[in-house]
């Protein structure tokens, strides 16, 4: 059966058409972007082709699912002779609340809860509402499956997911931590545990999935019992444009000083923060590492804050779990950014955690143990497959399993 995953966003549309009778073969991906502006960009990558690349005007996310089926039967550029080959659609949903504990084929009940959750993820879910129906009218005849960022995160205590704030907001309107990069996190666990030739069962990992999204699980037996994201996507850790943690007052004393309602706030903590808040260089990684090395202060700070917190974290999740087995690395910075993974690891020598500095500048996006061989506590980094868990999880839907 060939799956295609359809990860939609506000303005963008990711896309990978996966063969999962043939060892999850990947036969297509691409992108859609600046969907909704005056031109649109539409990259496609056949495996065995050459790349196809458009700048076109994209209306909305319809024209923008209709130029992915379309190439995806080019017969130039497809890998699909027909759009009777695709046998299930899998579909990235940011907000799965607490109704969704785990990923479901999508029917009307599904639709009406995905629709309830806009109010809290109103920066997420209305867009994989759009590619849902989309896909549901242009593929009717194939089962459609949901899987959610939060549900690996459903597993949390009360005590790591309630606020310290009055209970009926909780009662009323369900406002608590619910994390997000759970597919990922989901994904990178086990195949670390593996690594560090440990039973994932009974193993305690932090997994840092570092981007220019970023967050960090606790993982105890294969559950997650805490995560630094939390409401929304912005808690937690230094971001590429979020602020993660933030003193309230100093949010609110700002928006008054600049008169920014709701909206601007939100905008303003979700774009204009974190990294390229402190740098001024952009959200790449590589670029503020650059500044740092030319002596740029802003460069400077925001490279040694990211690490920083990055530490800070492990540290509470280790003191959380009673100890740590794994720490995790993955996500575009951490499987690739060999010298944030060297400050991060620097001072965890007294959890047991012993970083080899030289294999560590080797591995760049493969999975490897990266610590040295008398470390307690394996450093491993692990190339993340988000696509591939929500493969996994529509072809076992479709299937029956």
């Amino acid at each position: 059966m060939k799956v295609l995953v359809i990860n939609c966003g506000s303005s963008s549309i990711k896309y990978q058409l996966i063969d999962m009778a043939n060892n999850a073969e990947l036969k297509a991906k691409g992108l859609v972007e600046r969907i909704g502006l005056e031109m649109g960009e539409f990259t496609h990558k056949p495996v065995g082709k050459d790349k196809y690349y458009t700048q076109t005007p994209i209306p909305d996310h319809a024209a923008g699912i209709k130029l992915v089926l379309d190439a995806l039967t080019d017969p130039k550029m497809g890998v699909i002779s027909s759009l009777n080959e695709i046998g299930a659609v899998g579909h990235r949903v940011a907000h799965g609340g607490e109704y969704f504990k785990q990923s479901c084929i999508i029917d009307a009940k599904a639709i009406e809860e995905i629709e309830k959750l806009c109010k809290i993820a109103p920066l997420h879910n209305p867009a994989s509402l759009v590619g849902i129906n989309t896909m549901m009218k242009l593929l009717p005849n194939v089962k459609h499956v949901a899987v959610f960022d939060t549900s690996f995160h459903q597993t949390m205590p009360a005590q790591a997911y309630l606020y310290a704030i009055p209970y009926k907001y909780y009662e009323e309107d369900r406002v608590r931590r619910y994390g997000f990069h759970g597919t990922s996190h989901k994904y990178v666990g086990p195949k670390a545990a593996e690594l560090a030739g440990i039973p994932y069962e009974k193993a305690k990992i932090i997994s840092c999935h570092l981007g220019s999204g970023a967050s960090i699980c606790a993982i105890k037996n294969g559950q997650s019992v805490d995560t630094t994201m939390g409401f929304t996507p912005v808690e937690g850790l230094m971001m590429g444009t979020r602020c993660g943690d933030l003193d309230i007052g100093a949010l609110l004393y700002i928006a008054e000083k600049e008169g920014m309602d709701y909206k601007r706030m939100t905008t303003f903590i979700n774009k204009e923060c974190g990294l390229k808040g402190v740098s001024g260089k952009g959200v790449d990684m590589r670029d503020i590492r650059a500044g740092k090395d030319a002596g740029d202060e802003r460069s400077t700070y925001a490279f040694d804050m990211f690490s920083y917190r990055v530490k800070k974290y492990i540290g509470a999740y280790a003191a959380a779990m009673g100890g740590v087995d794994v720490i995790l690395f993955t996500g575009g910075i951490g499987e690739n950014a060999f010298f944030q993974r060297e400050p991060i690891c620097e001072g965890l020598e007294f959890l047991g955690a012993k970083l080899d500095k030289e294999l560590n500048k080797k591995i760049i996006g493969e999975d490897a143990v990266i610590s040295t061989p008398d470390s307690k506590v394996k450093i491993v980094v692990v190339a993340t497959n988000e696509e591939l868990v929500i493969a996994t999880d529509t072809y076992n839907l479709a299937m029956g399993k």
